[in-house]
């Protein structure tokens, strides 16, 4: 009633104005229901976001609370999701929006995103709630219903509790799990990207095709074994034929051999 009685003054004054300067009844009254529209437009827009914010401590908490229920990967993620899509929507979202989803993350095993998480609100001055002087109108309203759950708690006792609940473990325990996250991230080994390996892969697959055409290119050598062979063979054939020569060179010739004979039948 009180936010309404300032915007319904608020608008008597300015319709006032528009009177008395000279604007038809008409043309004032149809200024007014385009404004209360529009202002009804952003404050549900600002209201609805509020919500998913409670909505999203209640199922966080739920995740994070040390208990004996066991949660499927599916269920954090749509809780990580939703997390997400507070922090990229709002301008400035609340701090311990940032602490649940970097506990989501390091359970999750996401380490890399709960550091970032995490050092933004534990060792960030400025996401400290003192830090924010010019709030938005998305952190104007959900400051307003969050001191409205804490003033009267029995009205939201689950969105009450689950607010100190988280408000005590980002106290309590902010530390220890940005601590553990970047541990367990410093431990994970650093894997080749498959990029590189497929550029490896192609650099040497054309190492390959360069090696086979500069074969295919020269004409490949004898091998050793078969020169060996081939020179072996051929140097005993020049060998036969050098003592076959010689053997032609102690032969008499025709002529020498009919003279000897035709001296012997002589004598």
């Amino acid at each position: 009633m009180k936010e309404k009685g300032q915007y319904l003054l608020a608008f008597g004054v300015v319709a006032s104005m528009l009177f008395v300067v000279g604007f038809p009844p008409f043309v004032i009254f149809f200024f007014g229901i385009f404004a209360y529209f529009l202002l009804r437009m952003f404050t549900a827009g600002s209201k609805s976001e509020t919500r998913e914010i409670f909505e999203f401590y209640l199922s966080a908490n739920e995740i994070l609370r040390d208990d004996d229920r066991r949660w499927y990967a599916f269920e954090i993620y749509d809780c990580i999701r939703r997390g997400d899509e507070i922090v990229s929507r709002m301008k400035t979202a609340p701090p311990l929006v940032y602490f649940a989803l970097g506990a989501l993350q390091n359970k999750a095993g996401s380490h890399k995103a709960a550091i970032s998480n995490l050092a933004h609100v534990i060792e960030n001055p400025a996401s400290d709630e003192l830090a924010f002087v010019s709030p938005s109108p998305e952190l104007q309203s959900y400051v307003r219903v969050l001191r409205k759950i804490e003033r009267e708690p029995a009205d939201a006792p689950l969105t009450s509790a689950a607010v100190r609940a988280l408000e005590r473990a980002r106290k309590l325990r902010g530390k220890t799990l940005l601590e553990d996250s970047r541990v367990k991230f410093s431990a994970i080994p650093v894997v080749v990207e498959p990029q590189l390996a497929l550029l490896s892969k192609e650099n040497y697959d054309d190492g390959n095709d360069f090696a086979e055409h500069s074969a295919s290119d020269h004409p490949k050598a004898a091998p050793i074994d078969v020169a060996f062979k081939e020179n072996g063979s051929t140097n005993g054939r020049q060998a036969k034929n050098n003592s076959n020569e010689d053997q032609y060179v102690d032969r008499k010739t025709i002529s020498e051999v009919l003279h000897d004979i035709y001296d012997k039948n002589v004598q």
